[in-house]
C-alpha cells in the first residue's frame, strides 16, 4: 500500500485554480463541443451552476483527512476490540471519465488505547470521496488515513460501488458492483480478524 499511496496526487491549492471566469468559460466549450448552443436560454446559467456544483463534488480538495483525524480520545475503559462504522455512502467520480461513482464504504480498526469519534471515519470517506479517484485508490487512502494518524493495531476498509463508466458508457452494464479491500496490521496477519470484520460487515 505504501508505494500506491506515495503516488497519491497532492491537494490542489487555491493559487494553482483557474479563474470563475475561466472556469464557466470551460463549460461554455464543452456545450459548444457537445453540439448545443450555450447562449440558448436554457443553458446561460448552466455554466456558473456547473462551476458551483464542482466546488461542492470535489470539496475533497479543500480538506486533510489529518485535520478531520487530529483529535482521539483516551478515556476508553479499557475497550481493545473491533470498532466498525459501516454502509457510509459515498458519492465519488471516476478520474478516467469523470462520471459518477456511487457506493458505500465499510471501516474498521482496533483500537490501541486511543479511539476516534465515529462521525470522523465517514469524514475520512467523504474527503477522498470528494475526488477524482479510483476505487482502488479511495480505498487505500482510507485506511492509510486511519493507520497514520491513530496507529490502531489493525484496520480494514472494505468498498462496494457501482461505476456509472461502466452502466451510462463502454459496456453499459447496469447493476454491476465492484468490490476492493485493505487490510492492515492484525486484519493482515490474523485470518480470524478479517472474516470476523466480513461477517460483521454482512450481517443485518
Amino acid at each position: 500500500m505504501d508505494a500506491i499511496v506515495k503516488n497519491f496526487p497532492q491537494t490542489n491549492r487555491d493559487s494553482d485554480r483557474p479563474s470563475q471566469q475561466e472556469a464557466e468559460e470551460a463549460v461554455r466549450v464543452l456545450l459548444r463541443w457537445a453540439g448545443d448552443d450555450p447562449t440558448r436560454e436554457g443553458l446561460l446559467e448552466t455554466p456558473a451552476r456547473v462551476v458551483k456544483s464542482y466546488r461542492e463534488l470535489f470539496s475533497g480538495y479543500d480538506m486533510a483527512a489529518e485535520d478531520v483525524l487530529g483529535r482521539t480520545f483516551e478515556e476508553v475503559a479499557g475497550y481493545d476490540d473491533m470498532v466498525l462504522v459501516k454502509d457510509i455512502p459515498f458519492y465519488s467520480h471516476c478520474e478516467h471519465h469523470m462520471v459518477p461513482i456511487i457506493g458505500k464504504a465499510h471501516v474498521a480498526y482496533m483500537p490501541d488505547g486511543r479511539v476516534l469519534g465515529l462521525s470522523k471515519i465517514a469524514r475520512v470517506v467523504e474527503i477522498y470521496g470528494r475526488r477524482l479517484q479510483t476505487q482502488e485508490t479511495m480505498t487505500a487512502q482510507i485506511a492509510r488515513a486511519i493507520d497514520d494518524t491513530l496507529n490502531p493495531r489493525g484496520v480494514a476498509v472494505l468498498i462496494e460501488a457501482e461505476h456509472m463508466c461502466m452502466a451510462m458508457r463502454g459496456v453499459q452494464k447496469q447493476g454491476s458492483t465492484t468490490l476492493t479491500t485493505t487490510f492492515t496490521g492484525t486484519f493482515k496477519t490474523e485470518p480470524a480478524d478479517q472474516a470476523r470484520f466480513m461477517t460483521m460487515v454482512r450481517s443485518r
